[in-house]
């Protein structure tokens, strides 16, 4: 089969398309034959060396996958084979770049059947963070309000939904060119944060702060001003401290991405009832994956984008 591998740390110039063996389900896991993985942010940072996931050379990137189960290891029940499945995979294995892709069989679930199975590998990372975010971490509730600094972003969006359908007031800030989108995803009030500032913007104490976004230090403490006595912060940009403020009993959380099965069936279940929708910006073939880490290098990249095997 082929696949994107590397097999050393470094620049996107160590990434090889190769010829590899096919993988062999062992017992409790099962083989897709990939419809598509995605990129996400952390793929580049494995393959940089700068993230600290322990992965062993060469390693195959995509950790967000969906594809149809071709092969089932012993012991597994509930899953066969022609199974239209998509999931998120252990960050430390060998992902979906690839044709084929061993996974456990608890990390992969029924896919939607509302869109197309490809694009379902563009919903496992960016929901769970979402749902995590603002519920798990978070603690919000209906009733209450959010804000959500960065919400144009792949996360951003689907924050908005999440929080919309579970009663929530959303206040989100967006570029100019993301601001439609955000608009349509439900978001009750819309900040453009390059023509004004949050702090003067915001006119209500909010419960949850969620940043998505990659702040100057300084102006995310000051954005704890608007978040009321008992609330949280709660933010994604792992690599700068999450700021709290003990004194009014407003906790921090910095979150990390974690494996929920059970959440995936929700995010199943919800796109299939439109409550949402797999934002899929680029198709990019698997054989151009090294040019895709390259553009990831010089800068972010706008959108979900999915890595398709020729």
């Amino acid at each position: 089969m082929k696949a994107m591998r590397f097999f050393e740390v470094g620049g996107p110039e160590v990434l090889r398309y190769d010829d590899v063996e096919r993988p062999t389900p062992e017992p409790g896991e099962v083989r897709l034959r990939v419809a598509a993985s995605a990129f996400n942010a952390a793929d580049d940072g494995m393959r940089a060396g700068f993230l600290p996931i322990p992965v062993v050379l060469p390693h195959i990137p995509g950790y967000d996958v969906s594809g149809t189960v071709d092969a089932v290891g012993a012991g597994v029940t509930g899953i066969g084979i022609g199974d239209a499945v998509f999931g998120f995979l252990p960050m430390e294995r060998d992902g979906g770049a690839a044709e084929y892709v061993v996974a456990p069989a608890d990390a992969v679930v029924t896919a939607p059947t509302r869109i197309p199975l490809a694009d379902a590998a563009a919903l496992p990372s960016v929901t769970l963070t979402a749902w995590q975010a603002l519920f798990d971490d978070g603690g919000l509730e209906a009733g209450q309000r959010v804000l959500i600094v960065g919400a144009g972003g792949a996360v951003g969006k689907h924050a908005v939904r999440l929080a919309k359908r579970a009663g929530v007031h959303v206040v989100a800030t967006a570029s100019p060119r993301s601001v439609d989108a955000v608009r349509a995803a439900g978001a009750d009030e819309i900040v453009d944060r390059t023509a004004v500032a949050l702090l003067d913007a915001v006119s209500e104490p909010v419960d949850v702060l969620l940043n998505l976004a990659p702040l100057d230090p300084e102006e995310f403490a000051a954005l704890v001003a608007l978040v009321r006595d008992g609330g949280a912060v709660v933010s994604t940009t792992a690599w700068m401290p999450t700021p709290a403020d003990a004194g009014r009993g407003v906790r921090s959380t910095t979150v990390f991405v974690r494996a929920d099965r059970e959440r995936l069936l929700q995010v199943a279940a919800l796109v299939d009832d439109g409550g949402l929708q797999a934002d899929v910006s680029r198709r990019v073939p698997l054989g151009r994956l090294s040019e895709l880490h390259a553009e990831a290098s010089t800068g972010r990249i706008a959108g979900k984008v999915i890595v398709v095997p020729e």
